[in-house]
């Protein structure tokens, strides 16, 4: 069973069912009752206990990357609409009452929100949080890497897509390859752990440099995670570029040898280790592999948007009930109403270059 989303009629025609059927099917579910208290774990109707929280704390961006943000670009909110410090904070510490011990904050690029370090501080003092983390493209790590550990983020994923000058700039439409070198040894050198690089492979573009990926995960005590190509609005995404995860492990077999990882509960990656390798490498295979059976993850758009699913298009508006009034317990169960609602599965691939979702750059990487 699928929520209710923005294409019905996309959907009808896939599901081969009447819409009305359909509608009636995706929302006749209701929450349980021993899940009417506060402090209740956040499970969705397939038992999946959701403890990791995405936060986007900007729509914008200093990099303009071609699988993140359509060429023309989009239309960053304002201010008003963006949630302030205050409201992601009463939000986390609700979710932090349902459970939820790992947050994450990404963009857009959250490192261009002012006054980042004073969230991450607020945030940090949040009874069961025990895991506060960053996702960055590394533009302006080296030089805030030690206020941001100092602050209370204990580890980062950096965004690099390629080692060689000319292709960071065709990717990305902006210089930057030195600085998030720089940022990558910061991160190391201020004790942030983890650190990952988030490679997203794209065929034609980028899988030659798989192997160089590879040997900096050699060499480092880093992860590198391969990531399959995937597609949102206005990306370019085609099954042409996807160059999956089957290929890109036998071209890595080729040259060093694997041994692969027990994965931890609510992983995403399927993670190895590198012979004689001080770090390791994990592949997201949400194309072709999909690990939506053990997601723990519920995402936080910049403008208080809620989606219980990266893919779908449909989205529970916390920032209009916070700003009308609502009380801490009634956000809670329009919370729980939204994981309730939560997809088996997302779609395969083929349907969701059908979707109109938004781009990531909105969504929060």
């Amino acid at each position: 069973m699928i929520p209710v989303i923005a294409s019905p009629n996309l959907l009808a025609d896939i599901y081969g069912a009447p819409i009305q059927v359909l509608f009636r099917k995706m929302t006749a579910h209701a929450l349980p009752k021993d899940l009417h208290t506060r402090r209740a774990p956040l499970t969705d109707r397939f038992g999946r206990v959701h403890t990791y929280l995405r936060v986007s704390v900007t729509d914008r961006c200093n990099l303009r990357c071609v699988y993140c943000m359509p060429e023309e670009g989009v239309v960053c909110k304002s201010r008003e609409e963006i949630l302030s410090f205050e409201e992601i904070a009463r939000l986390t510490t609700i979710f932090a009452e349902c459970g939820v011990s790992k947050v994450r904050l990404t963009g857009g690029e959250p490192t261009v929100r002012k006054d980042l370090p004073d969230l991450v501080r607020s945030l940090a003092k949040i009874e069961g949080i025990k895991d506060l983390l960053l996702t960055t493209n590394g533009i302006a790590l080296a030089k805030h890497a030690a206020l941001y550990r100092g602050a209370g983020i204990s580890g980062v994923n950096i965004s690099l897509d390629t080692l060689r000058p000319d292709r960071f700039f065709s990717i990305s439409r902006r210089d930057g390859l030195s600085q998030v070198l720089d940022g990558i040894q910061a991160a190391l050198e201020v004790g942030f752990e983890p650190v990952k690089l988030n490679m997203v492979v794209m065929k034609g573009v980028n899988e030659d440099e798989i192997l160089d990926f590879v040997e900096l995960a050699r060499t480092m005590l880093i992860q590198v995670r391969f990531i399959e190509f995937m597609p949102f609005q206005a990306n370019g995404w085609s099954a042409g570029g996807l160059y999956p995860f089957a290929e890109m492990k036998r071209d890595i077999e080729t040259a060093y040898r694997l041994a692969p990882i027990d994965a931890c509960p609510g992983a995403v990656a399927t993670e190895f280790s590198i012979e004689n390798g001080e770090g390791n490498i994990g592949f997201i295979t949400s194309m072709t592999h999909n690990f939506c059976s053990g997601c723990n993850r519920v995402r936080l758009t910049a403008d208080g948007q809620m989606k219980n699913c990266l893919f779908s298009t449909s989205e529970t508006n916390l920032r209009d009930a916070m700003r009308s009034g609502a009380s801490d317990d009634a956000l809670t169960e329009i919370i729980r109403e939204c994981v309730m609602g939560k997809w088996k599965e997302h779609p395969p691939m083929g349907l969701l270059e059908r979707l109109e979702n938004r781009s990531m750059v909105q969504i929060g990487g």
